[in-house]
């Protein structure tokens, strides 16, 4: 195991999401990015929370959901740490969650007004920042 990284990450009041899907939302983000390798251990649950400001239990859901879907990895007595990089999970769920993510978002932006060329090329520079299988 690697050093032990700590978080940048950034809560917003304003969100819509709940604080733990916020956490989870940031560490997947920074796993994709590059800016947490595999081995990286993370702080603790009462580490983060009191980085965070937020109750442990809400930290410690987000945790908990990073490892059920393998983004994590515990090991007893030392801690959470970034899992090694695999498909985790099957094809047809990564569809469906790749559909319901694509409804999301076309349900927030339409309104928005923008050409679709517009808001293709904003969701393509934000997808050049992590490492996107060019699979399909």
């Amino acid at each position: 195991m690697s050093r032990r990284a700590p978080l940048m990450l950034q809560i917003v009041t304003g969100d819509p999401r709940p604080i733990a899907r916020q956490i989870t939302d940031s560490v997947k983000r920074l796993i994709a990015g590059g800016e947490l390798q595999a081995g990286d251990g993370l702080p603790s649950v009462r580490g983060l929370a009191q980085q965070l400001s937020v109750n442990p239990n809400t930290v410690a859901k987000a945790y908990a959901e990073l490892t059920t879907e393998g983004w994590l990895l515990s090991r007893a007595g030392l801690g959470l740490f970034v899992a090694e990089q695999r498909q985790r999970l099957s094809d047809g769920e990564r569809a469906r969650r790749l559909d319901e993510a694509v409804d999301r978002f076309v349900g927030d932006v339409i309104g928005l007004d923008y050409p679709s060329d517009t808001i293709l090329g904003r969701v393509a520079e934000e997808l050049s920042h992590y490492d996107v299988k060019k699979t399909a």
